[in-house]
């Protein structure tokens, strides 16, 4: 007996060392020196702050910036610690009147778009985080954008498809636009704006005054 115990704890051992701390160093330092971006969540940093994440969604609520799809998450939206979905069926009267509230209160944010709402901005997805909307959903914001940051609304549309993303591989999913990295594109865009002077063009080395 005691043979087949030191047996049994030098597998233990074995097995230990190779799965709790070979193959995890193996791993992380393969996805360190290949990936580094993607193993170290995927971060966007802007002026030496990181601002978020390519991989989870934001909040954003004021009328500058595109929103992205509803978030069930708990107790705020896109909260990563707490993935989950609302988990009501499609025959769920609660489910019907949340969908009503979302679009009514899409309506009020910009009653001069009578385009159909697409779905993606009325209902959240199963993990709560999702980074992006359908091009649909972005499209459909930029009247509202770009009255509120006294754009073309030309400039915000190119701005939209320009950051459009492609199916994965070219094959699976649909094109959609990652909401965040949209909204950093608008900021600088508008800051770009701002800091022109009256005529429409930025001065240059021979210009008087």
């Amino acid at each position: 007996m005691l043979n087949e115990l030191k047996r049994a704890l030098v597998i233990l051992g074995v097995l230990s060392a190779l799965t709790g701390i070979a193959y995890p160093a193996l791993v992380t330092g393969v996805a360190q020196a290949f990936f580094p971006a993607q193993a170290n969540g995927s971060l966007i940093e802007r002026d030496g702050k990181y601002v978020g994440s390519r991989l989870i969604g934001q909040y954003f609520v004021d009328q500058r910036h595109f929103s992205g799809r509803p978030s069930a998450t708990a107790p705020m939206p896109f909260n990563a610690a707490s993935s989950s979905g609302s988990n009501l069926g499609p025959l769920n009267p609660a489910l019907e009147q949340t969908v009503i509230a979302r679009i009514e209160a899409l309506r009020e944010s910009d009653r001069a778009q009578t385009a159909p709402l697409p779905v993606d901005l009325v209902t959240s997805s199963a993990s709560g985080l999702d980074p992006q909307i359908s091009v649909a959903g972005a499209l459909w914001q930029v009247p509202r954008v770009a009255r509120a940051r006294h754009l073309p609304e030309q400039t915000v549309r190119e701005l939209v498809l320009a950051r459009t993303e492609g199916r994965q591989w070219a094959i699976f999913g649909e094109p959609r636009v990652n909401v965040l990295l949209l909204n950093l594109a608008l900021d600088e865009v508008a800051a770009e704006t701002a800091s022109r002077p009256p005529g429409g063009r930025d001065r240059g080395p021979g210009d008087d005054g």
